[in-house]
Formats: C-alpha cells, sequence, structure tokens
C-alpha cells in the first residue's frame, strides 16, 4: 500500500471499466491513457490546413466517449522516436506555421476534458526525435520561438491549475458544453467547460 500513489494504465482496447473501482466489477486503475485522442488528434495537426476540414471529426469524436473514463491525454515518448518525428516536426508548414500550430495544439490539449501527459522536449519545441543517449536539446532556449512554447506551457499549466472548469468535472458530460463543433468549412471549434460551482470557461 502506497497512500497517494496513482496508477495509470496504458491501454488501447476498448475494454470497459478500467477505471473504475473493483468493487464496481472495474480494474481499479485511477486513469486511462485515452489513446483514440492522442491518435485522432495527431492526424488531424499532421494535415495541411487546406485539408484538415475533411478530418473534422477526428478532433470531435474524443468528446463522444471521454467521460467513459478517467482519461489522460497522453504525448508520450512513443510518440516522438522511430521516424515518428518531434511533436513540433509533426506540423505542417514552414518554421513560424509549425510553431503556431504546436501552440494551437498545446492550447486543445490543455482545455480538452482530461489530465495531460507531454513527453519532455515538447513543452519546447524540440526540433529533433527523443533520443535515450542523449541530452534534451537545451540550447534552444536562446531562440525566441522556443522561449515562447515553454511560456505557453508554463501559462496552460498555471491556468489549468487555477481555473476550477478546467480539470474538476473531467470525467462529467456537464463539465463540457459545445458551442460550434460542426463548422468543418473553417475548421472551427469552440466549446465551455464548467466548475461545480456553475462557472464557465
Amino acid at each position: 500500500e502506497a497512500p497517494g500513489t496513482m496508477v495509470i494504465a496504458e491501454e488501447s482496447t476498448a475494454w470497459p471499466g478500467v477505471s473504475e473501482p473493483t468493487q464496481q466489477g472495474g480494474l481499479g486503475f485511477n486513469y486511462k491513457w485515452n489513446m483514440g485522442w492522442m491518435h485522432d488528434s495527431l492526424h488531424y495537426m499532421e494535415e495541411d490546413p487546406i485539408n484538415r476540414g475533411h478530418h473534422h471529426g477526428m478532433l470531435t469524436f474524443s468528446l463522444v466517449y471521454a467521460w467513459s473514463e478517467r482519461f489522460v491525454l497522453p504525448i508520450s515518448h512513443d510518440e516522438v522516436v522511430h521516424g515518428k518525428h518531434s511533436l513540433i516536426d509533426k506540423m505542417p508548414g514552414d518554421r513560424w506555421q509549425k510553431f503556431a500550430n504546436l501552440r494551437a495544439y498545446l492550447s486543445f490539449m490543455w482545455t480538452h476534458p482530461g489530465k495531460k501527459l507531454l513527453f519532455m522536449g515538447c513543452e519546447f519545441g524540440q526540433w529533433r526525435e527523443w533520443n535515450h543517449d542523449r541530452e534534451l536539446d537545451w540550447y534552444l532556449m536562446q531562440y525566441a520561438e522556443h522561449v515562447g512554447v515553454k511560456n505557453l506551457v508554463g501559462d496552460l499549466n498555471r491556468l489549468y491549475r487555477e481555473e476550477k472548469a478546467l480539470h474538476e468535472r473531467d470525467a462529467e458530460p456537464a463539465g463540457f458544453q459545445w458551442l460550434v463543433g460542426d463548422d468543418s468549412a473553417n475548421s472551427v471549434f469552440a466549446y465551455l467547460r464548467w466548475s461545480y460551482d456553475g462557472e464557465p470557461l
């Protein structure tokens, strides 16, 4: 027994009840990785923006099942190795567009229901894939774009901690409300997050 310890499942099937208590027939994990969200959202972001309207559902589908488990949104080491490219290098376009897409993606991730897992190096936009034999490319912190991504992640963490609507009701449908979810022609997504005290964000 280790009080306060969290047990999180990396599980990619549709096996039900992974994060349900064992007393209720579940497996008893605190959280489960949302592999569907990870796969779909990265696929969407890798598309050229001119084609994203044809893939709109890849960002909205996760909200169909977001409350079936207590989820973690995972961007793990598996997604930035073995020819899969770093997170920023998955983004389409030139350098400016890659940074803009990365900032948009991280903002989407932090406001989407589910806890956050962001692998090291992604928080400042490392270009190189992760290599367990090398340290991170800290020299990139001399460049404003990389500092900007690091500052954004810091700001998103503070916002996530301070705004109850972003974390209190992660596993409840009442904690999320679509405002615009079907505007595929313009690739627009707009939604509210709700806290227990009825304050939206």
